[in-house]
């Protein structure tokens, strides 16, 4: 077969603990290049690179020859299917997998829709909830992608393709091909994107789904279930697109810090929870209602966020004082801070933050009325307005990364993307002065 060949070598990159490598047989195709397992496992001095065989130093074996003659033999025999493959007529060209699957029966392609399953199931596990929704998302986005393009029965009413789930739910028990990470290439994920934006959907909304299959495929990866070459990302860009702006005026956020309402008010405490959360480095608004009486210590606040795993390590100030002494107080019986969560299951949980801020992003609307505020706002609102606040006072950006538990400085520059004009003047007027 044109531009495919076969190789015995030691596969030096994967040490094992017993300080062997595995002896594979590497398929090339194309220029492209993949592994078939032979079982056998090497250290570098029995293994002859120029000879491509093993050394009568290798103790592994009574027979050192006979294993050679059956290493020769399995090449062989791989040869000879590479022949009886090129001798089939195809007008569809063979990708390396499908050679690598004729070679190998024991290959079998990897559910993209399986994996993620069993993240899911691990995810919910650990608790991080949110993640578990997210890619239980994407998921459920591909499938209605997939709903599109049901199965072709032959005659016999048999599907013409094996590769096939039954989804029921909003699906109704029909019937879709699966889907394989090595189909989930350049041309899928753009088709996909064409898919998405048609249906009326914004581009941010993509971008989330694509970095969710994208993380999904860098653990199938991690976890060698998929191969590297299959990887769609390197020629697939994710965009995104610049949202309307979420801070809020320095002048605006002093509104809201000296609103006055008494405790019967429906709106205390979602103000007292936004200002809490500017106050502790903009914290979201998840962290905070998994923030425990425990993770504040000597004057300090110590907590690590659910999503990135990076540390708050906060001062505590007199105003954020008052806040925690008061919710501290009046949820005396919980182990957690803010009396945000009330049931006990990690789904429960999960819920009781979802309702919690769905509440506090209607508070809010009423919250910007009483505080003749004409912007849209939410929870989020008082975490940009943290960070660009920190900005604006000329707080080093790596800095202002660290504090929110960012988990790199790329999605601090996203907060930061839409300064307001005028400061973007004022630092403007700064450089022209700094020429005069």
């Amino acid at each position: 077969m044109n531009g495919t060949s076969i190789k015995i070598s030691l596969d030096t990159r994967r040490q094992k603990s017993d300080g062997t490598y595995p002896l594979i047989f590497r398929l090339t195709h194309n220029r492209k290049t993949t592994s078939l397992k032979t079982g056998i496992s090497l250290k570098k001095e029995d293994w002859d690179e120029k000879g491509l065989v093993v050394k009568k130093s290798y103790k592994g074996t009574a027979n050192v020859t006979r294993l050679n003659n059956e290493i020769q033999k399995k090449k062989a025999e791989a040869l000879d299917k590479i022949l009886k493959i090129e001798a089939k007529p195809s007008s569809i060209p063979l990708s390396l997998k499908d050679i690598k699957t004729e070679i190998d029966p024991e290959t079998k392609s990897l559910s993209f829709y399986d994996f993620g399953d069993e993240l899911v199931v691990d995810l919910i596990k650990a608790e991080r909830i949110g993640t578990a929704r997210s890619y239980r998302g994407v998921l459920f986005a591909l499938k209605t992608y997939n709903k599109g393009n049901p199965l072709e029965k032959n005659q016999g009413g048999r599907f013409k393709n094996s590769n096939i789930v039954k989804y029921s739910s909003k699906f109704k028990d029909v019937t879709f091909k699966d889907l394989k990470f090595e189909e989930i290439n350049y041309d899928f994920l753009k088709s996909f994107e064409n898919y998405h934006l048609s249906s009326g959907n914004g581009l941010n909304g993509l971008a989330v789904y694509m970095r969710t299959i994208r993380s999904i495929f860098n653990q199938a990866i991690k976890a060698k279930k998929v191969e590297k070459l299959y990887y769609p990302f390197s020629d697939y860009q994710i965009k995104t697109q610049a949202t309307k702006k979420r801070a809020l005026d320095h002048n605006l956020f002093k509104r809201i810090i000296s609103l006055k309402l008494p405790s019967t008010h429906t709106c205390f405490h979602s103000r007292n929870y936004f200002i809490a959360s500017y106050l502790m480095y903009g914290m979201n608004f998840t962290d905070m209602a998994y923030l425990r009486k425990e993770n504040i210590i000597d004057g300090r606040i110590n907590y690590k966020r659910k999503k990135t795993g990076k540390v708050y390590d906060i001062k505590i100030t007199e105003g954020l004082n008052e806040i925690l002494n008061y919710y501290i107080t009046l949820n005396s019986e919980s182990k957690y801070v803010f009396p945000l969560i009330k049931r006990h299951s990690a789904t429960e949980k999960q819920l009781d933050v979802l309702n919690a801020q769905k509440l506090l992003n209607e508070n809010l609307k009423d919250i910007a009325k009483l505080c003749d505020i004409d912007q849209n706002l939410t929870g989020y609102v008082s975490r940009h307005s943290f960070a660009t606040h920190a900005m604006m006072g000329n707080v080093p950006i790596n800095a202002i990364s660290a504090m929110p538990g960012h988990s790199s400085l790329k999605t601090t520059e996203i907060y930061l993307k839409s300064l307001p004009s005028n400061v973007l003047d004022d630092y403007n007027s700064q450089i022209l002065n700094l020429d005069s």
